[in-house]
């Protein structure tokens, strides 16, 4: 059976998404700061990770060292302020968002390598948001998460063309709205509704979609 490992996994999107593949049969490995606090059903490994932190990036490498990995899912993710106007941004706040959002994927992609070279899907999917578009941007707002997300579709877009040549696939998807602490109670998807698009659609990604930005329900979405 295929293996993935999901970061982000204590709620919400992550949660949803380690459930959904526990229950189609996948070997799964779910991360989150505090693994302890993770009720998901299912048979599930758990570690903790920061996705900020080399150290926790590193102690978990070593802790799968050698294993085959098909599919990694960078899920975690933060949103940040929720109101920045220009002359009153905050900059230590914007760097901790881009940590975790852009820098994390890269660095968690980066470290495992060497199990996804070794596992037969060779798939890294990140999960973005539309909001990352650039040429879906027509309004104000969310400018720290707008970039950390627009940051890491162009980070994941240059690791597929560097990774291609090896048969990997590395795209990056939009969960839809869904309704969960960061997209809040009017959202129009349910945690397990978007989860079960976004496992349905790593099931029949191919080495030709590699490179791609995907909307939930398997539409291509502009960069």
């Amino acid at each position: 059976m295929p293996s993935v490992l999901v970061t982000g996994a204590s709620r919400g999107i992550g949660r949803g998404l380690v459930e959904r593949f526990a229950a189609r049969g996948w070997q799964v490995i779910a991360t989150a700061r505090d693994p302890a606090g993770m009720t998901i059903a299912g048979a599930v490994e758990r570690y903790p990770l920061d996705v900020t932190d080399p150290a926790s990036i590193a102690r978990l490498t070593a802790a799968i060292a050698g294993r085959p990995l098909d599919v990694l899912v960078n899920n975690a993710g933060v949103y940040g302020p929720r109101e920045v106007r220009l002359g009153a941004i905050d900059y230590e706040a914007f760097r901790a968002v881009l940590e975790t959002n852009t820098l994390g994927p890269v660095r968690l992609t980066e470290a495992l390598l060497p199990n996804l070279r070794v596992g037969t899907r060779k798939t890294v999917v990140t999960v973005s948001s539309i909001m990352g578009s650039i040429a879906r941007t027509e309004s104000p707002g969310g400018l720290i998460y707008r970039t950390s997300k627009a940051a890491v579709n162009m980070a994941m877009r240059s690791i597929a063309m560097e990774l291609g040549g090896e048969g990997f696939t590395v795209v990056v998807v939009h969960p839809g709205w869904v309704r969960t602490d960061m997209g809040g109670p009017n959202a129009t998807l349910d945690v397990a509704t978007s989860a079960d698009h976004l496992v349905r659609l790593i099931e029949r990604l191919r080495a030709s979609d590699n490179g791609r930005f995907f909307d939930h329900d398997g539409s291509e979405l502009p960069w």
